[in-house]
């Protein structure tokens, strides 16, 4: 190698010292003539000899001119003078990376194995994960850890390094001759990546000498066909012995494409139709191949090599890197063409394997390791992000051998995409590539549907998904102007994407006849999968501003309002009368009419509306959606058909439909979609509540729930399977009624706080059986940043015990934790509603622990409990358990009405507790208490309750009745006792009471009169507790146990007080 460094190119060094000689020319002329002689042999290369020819012909000569001195010398004194602060490690594919949970930014922020044994994390929690290729260490980023960015390799000061830890700075001869070589290098590069003729090169690679025709037959790797389709393939086509064939194939794997034939063009023309032919036969896709002249693949393999020489550059010196970049982002003037890098980009899609390595790695160590120019490639990366992503869509190579791949480097950065979010409108730029690359999914209402899909092609377009993910990971502190329009922009157009969502693969019931195929439903569950963690980011950015959460609130109900007019608009409306209450809705029926699975626009506002309670901006919503437009009725009508489909699928109504719906209901309520599907649901039902009057709220739940007869009328049926029915849709909606009134462990709902929902969904997992640490954090939902809060909370409700000599370690409720045990949590399945009933026998007869106050905004919910449907609702089902008509009820039934008295009487006390008696108008008692419409037998709930303890069905209930009757005693002590105290201070204060001011008098009119009031209900309660005892008297066996149950409530009255 020392002749050639010597002789060969000594010519071509001087004329590139020559400050006359036009360096690209004479750098192109000599890459003219060596490359083609280096790379002649491509079919049995001698790669080492290749090295050195390359490297005494081209890249010593070049070094040495770049450098002014000699290569080694120079690098090595570069090397000794610093390192850069970033890591910039790229991991190989099945590589071990570390991320710490308690310091990274997101779970995207990972270190190398050595970066991570030499920083503070291996003493914190962290995961470990095996790396698909191509991701990048990030010690060092400051914006990536929330402590401890440097491992102590990287500190300033490390390794002898100055404590600035700055870099050695080029020289200004250095600098020069790097503007000079790095051009023609970065041209050249582009120019044969990109270069698509197949027998010629481009006129200034082109010497004199004559043409000669030596081609290759080039094979290209892809995803479609397997080792064994291709092995084949080549073994019939060019007739090869099974080991070579293998050879071709895993070269061809590892790099990309490889040359299978050489010859003359006519000869490599026809292996060429041999082996499209052979893998067309095999597989319903021809392999691709291609016949490219020698010359061509000796260049495009070159400028490969020098890619990989200013990758090694650029690790040296930021002098470098900046250059670099300067020069790939630099746009011909006047030519609207793209920029070298951008060109690359683009081209990415289109090159072999070996190549996108290349330039991904190339990119890695050049733009990602200087902040200002990761930011200018980021921007040029949005600006093409819609053509890199098509490409990528119908391409068939891995994401990680992609250029969009590189989006998880910039999005996740925070100051980044606070930039792109602001300059280049990045949200919007997502959202609507998300709409350009599935309009085969949308129907003829534009509403997805995705029958029929290709799995492939929805894996493409989830890393779409992932990218708006990546934007939203890091919520901004401080918000600008611009920020909050350009992000408004971007959830407006997110919004039409929910849009599409909204009610998309609506399914009808299936009556007499069996679904013949069952229909496609993985893809639409897996988007809402995809989406759960964007749609809670995006309401925790609109939460970081009050502004800006209005607005987007006012965006969304406009959505749902389009929505939800355009489907209910063609129906009159018709009455519905009960209990002296009349409802006007349009006539729907879940068992006969489309209903739909997916509504996230509904979901998404409960979402917002719950945030808007939170914060105290509900008070200025009147500013942006007037009551008028509100339509509260509109909004409750979807979730609520889903929630009724959920009741009628758990009937059997729907076991026609086949397994796809049972699948779909079964995720709707599952832990990886529940807080974007069923929970959201139940908080719109909230709102409806809180918002509609609370008879006409009921009217509407009996009406969707098909339940208007049930508890208008008995109709005498012998047919068992609809009394079956029947039954299990009463059960179906007193349930969600409990957990409308009663689930109030949402931050927004009720002033609690993301720890306290932690703690109680364990404490209720845990009340099922002990478990291991791995078994509940499935059983919890995770947030954006994968966690699941549980290690923050388990100490406080559970104590690890220790595995013996087999099994594992679990976790044991304490026993102070059972109190806030509810029978009726709205996360358990039906497996684990039983479960936890036959585990803890005496949890069953526990009354359920006094829930939270709800938040002003939904203080309304309550007054469902004291409803005249409500009242009858209850009514009517202990009399006809009390009357045993054993087929109009069950006991699971009873325990539920069972349960919403105690709901009532518990949130009367709390009230009274807290309030002067008058003030409290919430008087469960007292409707509990009065006599029902039946004109022969009148009885009130108190006395249906007596009767329903001799029922012996009903044993197992029986404590459960006795709390309740207690606590109306309670309730009605505590209504006595305010009574009579406010009667006696009135009494006192009037006789005080001589000369006062005419304003005086005013107000003890005022007072007269409330007392006139008081005393009006004293005797109306007198005259109440008067029929209960002569009750008590002339049922007298009744009330064996009166006497024992009367000292336990002066108990319970003497502990209260």
């Amino acid at each position: 190698s020392a002749g050639w460094r010597a002789g060969g190119s000594a010519c071509f060094l001087l004329a590139w010292c020559d400050e006359r000689f036009d360096f690209q020319a004479t750098f192109l002329q000599c890459l003219a003539k060596h490359v083609p002689n280096i790379y002649s042999a491509e079919m049995d290369p001698l790669l080492e000899k290749q090295e050195e020819m390359v490297q005494a012909a081209i890249l010593y000569p070049l070094e040495r001119y770049l450098f002014g001195e000699d290569p080694e010398t120079f690098l090595e004194k570069l090397q000794q003078s610093g390192t850069s602060q970033l890591c910039g490690k790229v991991f190989k594919g099945g590589e071990t990376t570390y991320s710490c949970r308690d310091c990274a930014v997101d779970p995207t922020c990972v270190l190398c194995m050595d970066c991570f044994q030499n920083s503070i994390h291996k003493n914190h929690r962290y995961k470990m994960h095996s790396s698909t290729g191509g991701g990048f260490c990030d010690c060092g980023d400051t914006e990536a850890w929330k402590a401890g960015p440097v491992c102590t390799k990287h500190e300033p000061g490390a390794s002898g390094s100055p404590k600035e830890n700055s870099e050695c700075q080029l020289n200004e001869e250095v600098m020069e001759h790097s503007r000079r070589v790095f051009p023609s290098v970065i041209k050249y590069i582009v120019d044969m990546l990109i270069w698509e003729e197949e027998k010629e090169l481009p006129p200034e690679l082109t010497i004199s000498r004559e043409k000669v025709d030596s081609y290759y037959c080039v094979l290209f790797n892809d995803e479609h066909h397997s080792y064994d389709h291709v092995i084949y393939s080549l073994q019939r086509a060019l007739g090869c012995e099974l080991s070579e064939a293998q050879l071709h194939t895993t070269a061809i794997d590892k790099e990309g494409r490889r040359a299978v034939k050489a010859g003359r063009y006519a000869s490599c023309q026809e292996a060429k139709e041999e082996i499209k032919r052979h893998s067309e036969n095999v597989s319903q896709r021809p392999l691709h191949v291609e016949v490219l002249h020698a010359d061509v693949m000796a260049h495009q393999k070159f400028a490969l090599r020098l890619g990989s020489w200013l990758n090694k550059l650029m690790s040296y010196s930021s002098d470098f890197r900046q250059i670099f970049c300067q020069i790939c982002l630099k746009e011909e003037t006047g030519s609207g063409k793209p920029c070298s890098i951008s060109k690359l980009m683009l081209w990415d899609a289109k090159l072999h394997k070996g190549a996108r390595k290349v330039l991904h790695e190339l990119i890695f160590s050049s733009f990602f390791m200087e902040m200002e120019y990761k930011k200018h490639f980021a921007v040029e990366f949005v600006k093409y992000y819609k053509a890199l992503q098509k490409e990528y869509i119908s391409d068939d190579h891995d994401r990680v051998l992609s250029v969009t791949a590189l989006s998880v480097q910039m999005f996740t950065v925070p100051t980044l995409a606070r930039h792109l979010i602001e300059e280049q409108s990045v949200i919007t730029t997502i959202t609507e590539t998300l709409l350009e690359v599935v309009p085969e999914y949308l129907d003829k209402n534009d509403k997805f549907n995705f029958q029929g899909y290709s799995q492939d092609k929805m894996n493409r377009v989830y890393a779409v998904i992932y990218d708006l993910r990546y934007v939203l990971i890091s919520k901004p502190t401080v918000w600008t102007d611009r920020l909050r329009e350009r992000f408004l922009e971007g959830f407006v157009s997110f919004l039409r994407i929910l849009t599409c969502m909204q009610g998309m693969e609506e399914i009808k019931r299936q009556i007499g006849q069996h679904i013949e195929v069952d229909p496609d439903w993985e893809a639409a569950i897996s988007i809402q999968m995809q989406l759960k963690n964007i749609l809670l980011m995006f309401q925790e950015w609109c939460a970081c501003d009050e502004e800006l959460l209005l607005r987007a609130y006012k965006e969304c109900h406009k959505a749902v309002m389009r929505c939800s007019t355009n489907s209910s608009r063609l129906r009159e409306k018709t009455a519905f009368h009960l209990c002296g209450h009349t409802l006007e809705s349009r006539p729907y029926r879940v068992s006969l009419d489309p209903v739909s699975i997916h509504l996230p626009l509904s979901r998404t506002l409960a979402g917002l509306h719950v945030r808007l309670s939170k914060t105290g901006s509900i008070s200025r919503l009147h500013e942006f959606v007037s009551p008028e437009e509100f339509q509260v009725d509109l909004l409750v009508e979807y979730p609520l058909r889903c929630l009724v489909l959920v009741a009628q699928v758990a009937a059997e109504m729907w076991r026609r439909n086949g397994l796809s719906l049972i699948s779909q209901v079964f995720y709707y309520q599952d832990v990886k979609c529940r807080e974007e599907m069923y929970d959201k649901d139940i908080i719109m039902l909230q709102i409806g509540a809180s918002l509609m009057d609370p008879n006409h709220f009921l009217l509407l739940i009996l009406q969707r729930y098909e339940l208007a007869d049930a508890f208008r009328r008995i109709k005498p049926t012998k047919d068992q399977e609809l009394i079956k029915q029947c039954n299990v849709l009463i059960e179906e909606m007193l349930q969600i009624l409990i957990y409308v009134v009663g689930e109030r462990y949402v931050p927004g709902v009720s002033n609690v706080t993301k720890e306290d929902v932690t703690m109680r969904e364990i404490i209720h997992l845990l009340c099922i059986e002990p478990m291991a640490h791995s078994a509940i954090t499935k059983s919890l939902p995770e947030n954006e940043n994968n966690e699941t809060g549980l290690e923050n909370v388990i100490d406080k409700v559970a104590t690890f015990k220790k595995p013996g000599v087999s099994g594992h370690g679990v976790y044991e409720l304490k026993d102070e934790c059972l109190k806030d045990f509810n029978m009726f949590f709205y996360h358990y399945t039906k497996t684990q509603h039983s479960k936890v009933g036959s585990v803890r026998i005496t949890l069953k007869a526990l009354p359920p622990p006094p829930p939270p106050d709800f938040c002003p905004a939904f203080s309304n919910v309550v007054r469902l409990l004291n409803c005249d449907v409500m009242m009858h609702i209850l009514r009517t089902i202990l009399q006809r358990a009390v009357e045993l008509e054993t087929h109009l009820w069950t006991e699971a039934m009873i325990q539920m009405v069972l349960h919403l008295l105690s709901l009532g009487l518990l949130e009367e006390k709390q009230q009274l507790q807290k309030s002067p008696e008058e003030e409290v108008t919430f008087d469960f008692y007292h409707k509990a208490s009065r006599m029902g419409s039946s004109a022969l037998n009148a009885v009130n709930i108190l006395m249906l309750l007596e009767k329903l303890k001799r029922i012996p069905q009903l044993e197992a209930q029986k404590d459960m009745i006795n709390w309740i009757l207690q606590m109306f005693d309670t309730v009605k002590r505590m209504r006595e006792k305010s009574s009579l105290t406010t009667v006696a201070a009135t009494s006192v204060s009037e006789a005080t009471k001589g000369d006062e001011s005419s304003q005086d008098k005013e107000k003890a009119e005022r007072k007269r009169k409330a007392e006139a009031a008081r005393l009006h209900r004293q005797k109306i309660m007198a005259q109440m507790s008067a029929l209960q005892r002569n009750f008590i008297e002339t049922h007298k066996l009744l009330y064996e146990n009166t006497s024992e149950a009367q000292g336990k409530e002066d108990a319970i009255m003497e502990e209260e007080r």
